[in-house]
Formats: C-alpha cells, sequence, structure tokens
C-alpha cells in the first residue's frame, strides 16, 4: 500500500509540474502574441528580433504533453502550433508568401515532443483527428491573410471553448471569408481542403456555418469556392495597396538595416571605382576598392564576422579613362600604380531593442595590412597607414507599401595610432540618406545623399549625391548598381571634378 501512494504521489506531482510549466508557456506566449500581433498581422521584422520565439521552439520540442488534462493539451498546441508557423517564416524572412519556401507545410522541419512532424503532420495527427473539433480550423493559422486571422492573445485552457466559439463566429460573420449573394455561397477554401471535418454532405456544413452566423444561409445555396490568399499575414505591408501584385514590396525587401537570423550567414562584396580630375594639371587618379564582408548570425539581435578590403591605384595624364586603374605598368599615360590586401579586421551587427527592428549599430576595425600604405620610394598612397574604425547607426522607415527612408549615422575614424610626424588621426562624421522606391518586391529604385565633415585642424569634406538600382534575383542573392557625383574641397577649389561607379553582391547562406 505504501509503494501505491507513494508512485501515485509521485504521478501526481509530475502531472502539476506539468501543468505549471503548461501554464507558464502559455503566460509567456500570451505576452509575446499581445506584442508582435496586431489586427490578426505579425510583425515579422519585429519578431526576428525577439530571442523569445528561440526559447518556445526549444521548449516545444522537448517538453511532453502526453500527461496533460484534454484542455490544457489543446490550448497548449494551439499556441505551439502557431508559434512554429511564425517560427518556420522567420527563418526564411523576408517573403511575399509561405508559397515562395517550397514545401512549407509539408517538409518535416519541425520538433514536437521530441518527434519530427511537417505542420500539415503535425496539425493533422496532434489536433484535427484526436479532437475533432472542426473549430480548430479557425484558430491555426497558417502565416497567410486567406487564414482566419491570428490572435493578440494565446489560448488558455479556462477559456477555451469560448475562445474558439468566439473566433468561428468572427471568421464566419467575415465578408472576406464567408459571402452569401444571389443564392451563392462564396466561402474559403477551408471548407474544400477539410470537408469532412464540416459534415458528411452540404447541409450538414450549412449546419455548421448557420450555428455561428447572424444571418443564416439557405439549405439551397450553390457553393462557391474563393481563391486563396496566400499572401503572408505581416502588419509592415497592413498599409499596402494591392496594385499589380505589388502590395508586398514594401515588406519583402531585403532590409540592409535589419540583423541576420540566428544560425545564417550574409557574404557582402561591393566594388567602388572612384575617379578624379583636374584641369589644370591633366591629371587623372583612380581609386578601386573591393570591400568583402561576412556575418553570422549569432542569435536575432547579434551578428559577428569579418571584413576586409582590396584596393587599385592608379595616376595617369587626362584624358585617359578611369579604368586605367585595371591595367598594367606598361602604360606609359598611367605614371604611378599600386595594388595589394591593405586592411583587415572583426565586424559586428547588432539590434538593440525589438521596439527599432530595422534600427542597428555596425562597427568593423581594420587593421593596415603592408608598409609604406601612405606612399613610400615614390609608389603613390593606396590608404592609410594607421587602423580603420567605423561605427554605424543605421535606421530603415517604410513609408507606405512602395517606399522607403534609409538614415545612417558614421562615427568614422582613419589612421588610428599613427604617430608618423606630418599625420594625424582622421575623424569624419559621414551623414547618409537615401530614398527608395519598390516598383514590385524585387525591384529598388533609390537615390542617395551623403555629406562627410572631416574634423581635422584645417577643416575638410566630401559630398555626393547619386542614383542606384538594386534587383533581387532571389530572397538569397542581390546584385545592386550606384552611380554617384563626388565632390571633395579639393575637387571644388581647384576646379575638378569626381565620380563613383559601384557594384554590390549580397549572397545569404540560409
Amino acid at each position: 500500500m505504501k509503494i501505491i501512494t507513494t508512485q501515485l504521489a509521485f504521478i501526481l506531482f509530475c502531472f502539476s509540474l506539468s501543468a505549471q510549466n503548461v501554464s507558464s508557456f502559455i503566460a509567456d506566449a500570451d505576452v509575446f502574441f499581445s506584442k508582435h500581433v496586431t489586427d490578426g498581422l505579425v510583425d515579422y521584422r519585429a519578431v526576428q528580433q525577439d530571442d523569445k520565439l528561440d526559447q518556445f521552439v526549444q521548449e516545444i520540442a522537448s517538453f511532453d504533453y502526453s500527461g496533460l488534462e484534454k484542455k490544457q493539451k489543446k490550448a497548449y498546441l494551439i499556441n505551439a502550433y502557431n508559434l512554429l508557423v511564425i517560427s518556420q517564416i522567420i527563418e526564411k524572412y523576408p517573403i511575399a508568401s509561405v508559397q515562395e519556401t517550397g514545401a512549407f507545410f509539408e517538409k518535416e522541419s519541425i520538433v514536437v515532443a521530441g518527434k519530427k512532424f511537417s505542420l500539415n503532420k503535425f496539425e493533422k495527427e496532434e489536433l484535427l483527428k484526436p479532437f475533432g473539433d472542426a473549430r480548430l480550423h479557425f484558430v491555426l493559422v497558417c502565416g497567410a491573410k486567406g487564414c482566419p486571422p491570428i490572435t493578440n492573445f494565446a489560448y488558455t485552457p479556462e477559456k477555451l471553448n469560448e475562445q474558439l466559439d468566439t473566433q468561428t463566429r468572427k471568421s464566419l460573420n467575415d465578408a472576406s471569408f464567408i459571402k452569401i449573394t444571389d443564392k451563392q455561397l462564396n466561402i474559403s477554401k477551408i471548407f474544400e481542403w477539410y470537408a469532412s471535418d464540416f459534415g458528411s454532405n452540404k447541409t450538414t456544413r450549412i449546419n455548421f456555418i448557420n450555428g455561428y452566423r447572424n444571418s443564416r444561409i439557405p439549405s439551397s445555396a450553390k457553393f462557391k469556392y474563393i481563391d486563396y490568399d496566400w499572401s503572408i499575414n505581416d502588419s509592415q505591408s497592413a498599409a499596402a495597396i494591392n496594385i499589380d501584385g505589388a502590395g508586398a514590396a514594401n515588406s519583402a525587401r531585403y532590409i540592409v538595416s535589419s540583423t541576420i537570423p540566428k544560425g545564417t550567414a550574409e557574404l557582402k562584396v561591393f566594388n567602388n571605382l572612384f575617379t578624379q580630375r583636374f584641369e589644370d594639371n591633366s591629371t587623372r587618379n583612380n581609386f578601386f576598392t573591393s570591400t568583402f564582408s561576412a556575418l553570422y548570425g549569432v542569435n536575432n539581435r547579434f551578428n559577428a564576422g569579418f571584413e576586409f578590403k582590396y584596393r587599385r591605384v592608379s595616376n595617369s595624364t587626362f584624358p585617359r579613362s578611369a579604368l586605367t586603374v585595371f591595367g598594367n605598368d606598361d602604360d606609359e599615360d598611367v605614371f604611378s600604380t599600386r595594388a595589394g590586401i591593405t586592411g583587415i579586421g572583426p565586424k559586428i551587427r547588432w539590434a538593440p531593442t525589438s521596439a527599432l527592428p530595422n534600427f542597428s549599430i555596425q562597427s568593423t576595425i581594420q587593421f593596415p595590412v603592408g608598409e609604406g600604405l601612405q606612399g613610400i620610394d615614390d609608389r603613390p598612397f593606396i590608404d592609410w597607414d594607421g587602423i580603420f574604425w567605423n561605427t554605424q547607426f543605421f535606421n530603415d522607415i517604410a513609408i507606405g507599401s512602395r517606399f522607403s527612408l534609409f538614415t545612417e549615422l558614421d562615427l568614422f575614424f582613419e589612421d588610428l595610432g599613427n604617430s608618423e610626424e606630418g599625420r594625424s588621426n582622421r575623424f569624419l562624421t559621414p551623414v547618409t540618406l537615401i530614398w527608395s522606391y519598390f516598383p514590385n518586391p524585387k525591384t529598388t529604385i533609390y537615390a542617395i545623399g551623403n555629406y562627410a565633415p572631416i574634423w581635422v585642424e584645417n577643416f575638410d569634406y566630401f559630398y555626393q549625391y547619386g542614383i542606384g538600382f538594386k534587383y533581387q534575383f532571389s530572397r538569397i542573392f542581390e546584385v545592386e548598381l550606384l552611380v554617384s557625383d563626388f565632390t571633395t574641397q579639393n575637387t571644388a577649389v581647384n576646379n575638378g571634378q569626381a565620380a563613383t561607379y559601384n557594384l554590390g553582391l549580397r549572397y545569404n547562406i540560409q
């Protein structure tokens, strides 16, 4: 008897512990949904910066819910499903639709209680079949606008029946989800895909619908299924105007200022050709800089990596073209050339607050590579001999569906630690504004303006303005072109001209 009592006590203790875990999970989920869901739409950019989602995924993967009481289990699994859909979207974000990812619902990419599932299998085997409750179709959210809207609260065991009724009633009285005209019932494809869950025939399905409708549907109504809207339920495109399929143009774009998600990598190459000439001495100076950077998502709000810089320089007579920088020393009109890697060092990007998902701070330090970079033995200047350190403050503001304003402030140190006579540490504070237009989700056309005061003993500056173009061949590969007019104090005083020609490539490793 004592052994039986001890075993019973242990079972009750385990059950109590499981119940406490579920209560804590649901309370945390409630906070998460209230923070990131508005009017049935999810702020996925903000979620990207919230490490809490990773904690939910880990809990769902390890927690054994088999011993839970029925209502607890049902509430727990509804919340778990909706969180897992969000986590799967975040792994591929930014996307315009879950259909872009390929086999989004069929790929076995989630873990629940130690078992691998697809979202479709998890929904059917762990929720729809065991509970046999058709109302679940109105609370399990697929990440698309055609789904019933996601709530900004978690489902709880205590209120579950009331919550299921409320959400079912909202959906079945929503004209975008179900509408009757001239005895024809225009209805969500959910009723076609899961027809048997709502009854064995048309009459039982209509009876189910009428159980939640404010105005009844006649039994003679003919069914017509509405085309499903698979565009992502993203709050960032809530104000979008859906013209020519470009409604998600702003939400689907790559955001320069965002950190990359945990476990992914970003590779960038940015090539800049700067050329200047002066009419008084008939020379052309060319600088080609290729910067390669790699970042890895340590977590959703902190990225770390490195950057290195390769440079070529040529000084030639005018009117030789800027492309002489890619030539050789045998050209008689080119009187000095130089090339090589000039700097390498670490790089980080940090999103300090989830409240501003498109605000980040990036810092890069490059240590000089080589000697006499500032000029030695008749070899021209190619870079500074001291350390380069640049800290950048980025923010990106979406304006409607087709525009954004990108802002950047830099704290830029050049030639740090160089105590050579006649040299001084240089401090710059460049300010950059970029106004972007998105004619479609893959294309960006932008105008850039930049002003950089140089805070040295004899004040200096440069500024530039130009036009650029970006094209996203896929969510992982992008090409950028930029041309700008460039003015320095030197070119302004000496009647010179300068310009930059730029080619950028970005590749993301998922």
